[in-house]
């Protein structure tokens, strides 16, 4: 059995991307058993040694939103942490900031939406109102030295509102940057993207003067689509993507939303196009197989299933 993909690099593409982990919070944040802090911190633990350095381990959002991570402060206190690797912190506003910084916190997110339905929905105000709430929270931040992530959910398509237009997407996104994020990662929660969706997309980005530097893309598999747009992105010059372990994850927000495109169907891609990650697949395969048993049930990673026997 082929261990690695045979490395064949295309022009155009970078020469290194970043994956950006979310397991830890958006992957596991929609499960219904809660999982022990133990294995939270365990998995955290075997991410960073597989060779990620971008690790999203938690949210600091109330407990009865979501329950799963109600033990923020706890796994915090507990999961081993690694020179060099990120570890950032959903915060939802400034209660979440103030709850961050007395953690110690470095990197945090905030998570706006494109649609004003979902907007009411996640945040229960208006896309404008939810600017307002995130305009002091990113303002403090970045005071405290801080580096502070935008989330954009709905980028594609809304459950509720149907196909979301470029033109929205790329203002609301602007009004996120302009508040001072430092990066902005694209969110097709409901995995609706078609790669020449991105592709226009990103377009539009850079015609109102946002270039790849500044984006990440955030894919869900929902209609087997992720690696296509993926590749569609890094088309486009994008370096850094999300990804979960395992492809665990969804939104307890949007029903439609199911598990993000997973780390180990990432990086076998990216190494085959000879894009340099950092990552050892072997060792990410094995923690996808072993989060796997945790939940009791296969992972849904090809890749995972394909290594592990499963």
């Amino acid at each position: 059995m082929m261990r690695e993909p045979y490395a064949v690099p295309r022009p155009g593409l970078p020469e290194r991307v970043t994956v950006y982990e979310v397991g830890p919070r958006d992957g596991l944040q929609n499960e219904a058993a809660i999982v022990p802090v133990e294995v939270k911190a365990e998995l955290i633990g075997r991410l960073a040694r597989a060779g990620l350095t971008t690790i999203e381990a938690t949210s600091l959002v109330h407990p009865k939103w979501v329950p799963q991570l109600a033990d923020a402060e706890q796994l915090l206190g507990v999961m081993p942490r690694q020179d060099g690797v990120r570890y950032p912190v959903l915060v939802p506003n400034e209660r979440g900031l103030d709850r961050a910084l007395a953690l110690g916190v470095t990197d945090i997110a905030i998570f706006g939406s494109a649609t004003e339905t979902f907007a009411q929905r996640n945040l229960n105000r208006s896309v404008a109102g939810s600017m307002e709430m995130f305009a002091p929270v990113v303002a403090r931040a970045r005071q405290e030295g801080m580096r502070v992530r935008g989330y954009l959910s709905m980028c594609y398509g809304d459950p509720w509102e149907g196909p979301t237009p470029i033109e929205r997407t790329v203002a609301v996104g602007r009004d996120l940057l302009d508040l001072g994020c430092d990066e902005l990662s694209l969110g097709d929660t409901i995995g609706v993207a078609t790669p020449g969706h991105v592709a226009a997309l990103l377009d539009a980005f850079a015609a109102r003067d946002v270039g790849p530097g500044r984006l990440a893309v955030h894919f869900h598999d929902t209609y087997g689509q992720a690696l296509a747009n993926t590749l569609a992105a890094l088309q486009r010059g994008i370096t850094v993507v999300d990804a979960a372990t395992g492809g665990l994850g969804g939104c307890p927000f949007a029903e439609s939303a199911t598990g993000n495109l997973a780390t180990e169907d990432l990086v076998w891609m990216l190494h085959g196009l000879g894009v340099q990650t950092g990552v050892d697949l072997a060792a990410l395969v094995e923690t996808g197989a072993w989060m796997a048993a945790r939940l009791g049930r296969p992972s849904p990673s090809r890749v995972v299933q394909a290594l592990s026997g499963k």
